[in-house]
């Protein structure tokens, strides 16, 4: 360990970081304030274990690279882009990549490096020293090195992190000499003693970040960068205190040491709970692991010539072809993105150094050029000259998306196919949420303004820490998650709040782009919010808030509200986005409908671009004002003749209904669903409301108890409801079919063309279905006389397939059908034996254990529910060629679930209003997939 820092040693160290004292003067104290490195800093025999893969590091620098971009899969994303932009002549500096392969042997053998890694690391360190010049660990001017994750899918800040390796107590005497600035030498040496204390061996970053306080405080620094550099020397003692306190032994003296471990730590983060979590949020499977980049280290920490920062190639958040991003002035990368300290925008840099800014612009057009694709990069200044650390593929939100494919397109970038498969499908949402209405935003009291991170206006109450966001939202809380600054560790609260708001960071922060990239409403570096996250209050010029308070934060303006704020949701689609629908149109061959029950549903999802209702739920019509009383009074009559005296007064409801509807359709299919609920469910179940009814329709009370206890039943999803309530009372089917017949005529002798689906659901055997379908044609024949209609009516007669037996014998009842429709949710809960209401008690541990993939109701079961879908499809077409298919569960707007469904062969998919557009996109993608023999995203 280091000696005490004498009082003249400092004063010395403090002239030379000013230039007043010679080089010769420096080492001179340098002796006296660092100890001789200990003997074990000689070369290191490394562990070395258990059976290896190939070769597992490739190296990138002037003298040889030995990889390119198409190599993501082996050397990770970071990995192959860092040589994809050596070959092309931009200034990376050099270092290696251990391949994924390793990281997967690593944890084949049981949490062990494999034999031979570090034998091939330590050839490559070799290498470097030779390309730089430098020495790893050496005491006159060291080679340092950072070490990174980097996973063949980007997941910014969820895996490890080092930087500045390779520094000793001797080799920081070096780097001091060797750059002639003390402060930055032992800067850089805290920094690495805290991350390497924090990331490898587990030591808390805020005990680190409690000495930096105590000397700041002495200092009477308000920044990191005004603590001198005597101030930094004290610094990295009393990090290396912590250290030894906390783990037992002192700071590793050599460097091929710490490279080891760090190695390990790596690795060990591609399972951490953080990245765990982000990989399950983001459904990214099928990853061999992490690959691992060690890359020689370029400082931005030099001093007031020396910067760094992250930039986007165009707006992540609006998609606008600027360049956009922030850099920080004598710091190192991590400084950014972690939030602690709120950045300068990008186009503040040519008034800091103009060179340098042209440098970045000219980079800028050469990656989009290059990649074809809106970057996202990583660079450090050093003493005025720019080196390159990373670029990717940009993570923006869905409105992003949707500009830069089509200015993309316009640039002759891309072509409109290549435009399409760029923007994932479910980020539409994004474009169809809802905005604060100007009216009511202009009464609002704002509280605050930060910088617009992430597009959205999230209305909740303050939750303080990740833990209690998730603990709170679980129970059905809107809640904004509320932090000085976000970490990698918050990604499960980020993704279950409503909105996040941070008082410190910038817009390439954590937290910013994190968000953005889920299209999560989120504004950062609220600066006059001060947290305490202890006490669950924020003070906003010196009023507090907190977990009772409900706040509104505008993730277009930034601006802070009180209150909740009256939202308005878009109802047109128009511009970029309109152009993307048009696009999908032209390449897509699935048909999308809706699910719709009013005429108001029906005429927004026809504004959306739905081609017709899949599922129109006449249940659903039966629960306002005087139809409940009249549905009612139909359950308690005891005869047919009462039941039917009761549904002659709903079927003007119904009717009307279905004119409406068909009005707003325009000559598109509508699938109406007869009544599928088994009849308790309009019936009320507590003693309080049952005297209600009772009152209301003047009879006994007993009597509703009474009938109530007769509809029971132990399985009510598997009872007396859909085609089997038809069977029992056919009076019930005879009004609905009266309804659609009469509606039908009224609109064709209006000029509106109607064109009317009726589907009985939940068959499951042949004869249910022919002797339903008889009657729908006997009462369809009956309306036509009474009418005396004399023109041709095409109404076509189908079923739901939600039983696994009707998919089975799917060629039997296509016989007396002229459509299939797929009810997904149902043959779900059916085919695993899942109740939907109940699942959530055990899927979170199905999840975390890898039992399902994906919640199989939220994404379709494509190994066993599909293959069902599969089935029906092709035995219902082998009886009955013609047969139209499609799926109305809410499956139809998941886009994994629509490739799913197009290369089944289906006709189409029904989903609800707002899901259209995806549908409308996921169709076109899957068909640009199919046709360029790319294999559709799997879920199982």
């Amino acid at each position: 360990m280091s000696k005490k820092v004498s009082s003249k040693a400092l004063v010395a160290l403090k002239h030379h970081a000013a230039g007043s004292v010679s080089k010769k003067a420096v080492k001179k104290v340098a002796r006296k304030t660092v100890a001789a490195p200990s003997k074990s800093a000689g070369p290191y025999k490394p562990s070395n274990h258990k059976p290896r893969p190939g070769k597992m590091v490739h190296y990138f620098g002037r003298t040889q690279c030995e990889g390119d971009g198409s190599m993501k899969m082996l050397l990770g994303g970071k990995g192959a882009n860092l040589a994809e932009m050596t070959s092309i002549g931009l200034p990376v500096p050099p270092g290696f990549t251990i391949t994924t392969d390793t990281c997967a042997a690593y944890y084949k053998n049981g949490e062990q490096l494999p034999y031979g890694l570090m034998n091939e690391v330590n050839k490559n360190i070799a290498v470097l020293e030779k390309e730089l010049g430098k020495k790893f660990g050496s005491n006159d001017n060291p080679l340092l090195v950072s070490v990174r994750s980097g996973a063949a899918v980007s997941m910014p800040g969820m895996m490890n992190t080092i930087l500045n390796l390779g520094l000793t107590d001797a080799a920081v005497t070096g780097l001091a000499n060797a750059t002639n600035n003390v402060r930055f030498a032992y800067d850089a040496y805290r920094r690495l003693i805290d991350m390497f204390g924090d990331v490898v061996m587990g030591v808390e970053h805020k005990l680190f970040d409690e000495e930096l306080s105590k000397i700041k405080s002495k200092y009477h620094a308000r920044l990191d960068t005004d603590v001198p550099a005597e101030g930094m020397i004290e610094v990295c003692e009393a990090y290396k205190a912590v250290y030894q306190r906390h783990v037992g032994e002192v700071f590793p003296q050599n460097p091929f040491k710490q490279l080891e471990l760090a190695i390990q730590a790596v690795f060990k983060s591609w399972n951490s709970d953080k990245a765990v979590k982000y990989r399950r949020i983001e459904n990214i499977r099928g990853l061999n692991g992490t690959a691992v980049n060690v890359q020689s280290m370029v400082y931005g920490n030099m001093g007031a010539d020396s910067g760094t920062g992250v930039a986007f190639t165009r707006n992540n958040a609006t998609g606008e072809n600027e360049f956009y991003g922030e850099f920080l002035i004598n710091a190192q990368g991590e400084d950014v993105v972690a939030g602690i300290r709120t950045p300068q925008h990008i186009s503040e840099l040519p008034r800091w150094n103009k060179k340098v800014y042209q440098q970045l612009l000219d980079i800028k057009s050469k990656l989009e050029r290059h990649y074809r694709e809106m970057q996202d990069i990583e660079f450090t200044i050093e003493r005025g000259v720019l080196y390159m650390l990373q670029t990717r593929t940009g993570k923006r939100n869905g409105t992003a998306a949707v500009r830069i494919a089509c200015d993309m397109v316009k640039e002759k970038l891309i072509d409109e196919k290549t435009a399409l498969l760029r923007i994932p499908a479910g980020d539409l949402t994004q474009l169809l949420l809802p905005s604060f209405d100007p009216p009511a935003k202009r009464k609002a009291d704002v509280l605050t303004r930060g910088i617009p991170a992430s597009p959205g206006a999230a209305i909740g109450r303050p939750a303080f820490s990740a833990d209690e966001a998730v603990r709170r939202a679980q129970k059905g809380e809107q809640v904004i998650l509320v932090r000085s600054e976000t970490s990698p560790e918050d990604v499960e609260g980020m993704h279950m709040a409503a909105g996040i708001l941070t008082s410190t960071g910038g817009r390439t922060s954590h937290a910013a782009v994190v968000a953005c990239g889920w299209g999560k409403c989120c504004v950062v570096g609220a600066g006059e919010m001060v947290i305490d996250e202890h006490k669950g209050v924020m003070k906003i010029k010196g009023k507090s808030y907190g977990r009772d308070d409900e706040i509104s934060i505008d993730g277009f303006t930034g601006e802070v509200c009180s209150g909740a704020v009256a939202r308005r949701v878009p109802d047109k689609i128009s511009g970029d986005f309109l152009q993307v629908m048009k696009w999908s149109d032209k390449h897509r061959r699935l048909q999308v409908r809706t699910n719709a029950d009013t005429p108001e549903d029906a005429q927004r999802a026809r504004d959306f671009g739905a081609e017709g209702i899949g599922l129109c739920r006449t249940e659903h019509m039966f629960f306002q004002g005087d139809r409940i009383r009249a549905m009612r009074e139909m359950i308690l009559a005891e005869t047919q003749p009462d039941r039917v005296k009761a549904l002659d007064k709903l079927l003007p409801f119904q009717r009307d209904d279905f004119i409406g509807i068909f009005k707003a359709m325009k000559g598109l299919p509508v699938t109406i669903r007869l009544i599928d609920p088994p009849l308790h469910e309009f019936l009320p179940h507590d003693p309080d409301s049952q005297a209600e009814m009772a009152k209301a329709m003047k009879v006994p009370v007993e009597k509703v108890r009474q009938r109530v206890a007769q509809l029971h039943e132990m399985n009510p999803m598997l009872g007396h409801r859909g085609c089997r309530l038809c069977v029992t009372y056919p009076e019930i089917l005879a009004m609905q079919v009266r309804a659609i017949v009469e509606a039908t005529i009224d609109c064709l002798r209006s000029n509106i063309k109607a064109l009317p689906e009726i589907m009985i659901p939940l068959v499951g055997t042949k004869k249910e279905l022919s002797v339903l379908r008889g009657e729908v044609e006997a009462v369809i024949a009956q309306v036509r006389t009474e009418q005396e209609f004399k023109n041709r009516l095409d109404i076509k007669i189908g079923t739901m397939i939600e039983v696994p037996r009707a998919a089975v014998a799917a060629d039997e009842i296509a016989q007396s059908a002229d459509f299939f429709s797929f009810g997904t949710n149902d043959l779900t809960q059916m085919t695993f034996g899942y109740s939907r209401d109940d699942i959530n008690t055990f899927l979170p541990d199905y999840l975390r254990r890898d039992i399902l993939p994906h919640d199989p109701f939220q994404s379709l079961d494509t190994g066993g529910v599909g293959q069902l879908v599969r089935m029906g499809t092709s035995r219902g077409r082998s009886a009955r060629n013609d047969l139209k298919v499609g799926i109305c569960g809410e499956h139809g707007g998941d886009p994994r679930s629509v490739h799913f469904f197009h290369d089944a062969g289906l006709d189409y998919v029904s989903c609800s209003p707002f899901r259209v557009p995806i549908a409308r996109l996921a169709a076109a993608q899957a068909a640009i997939m199919a046709e360029r023999g790319v294999a559709a995203p799997q879920a199982d």
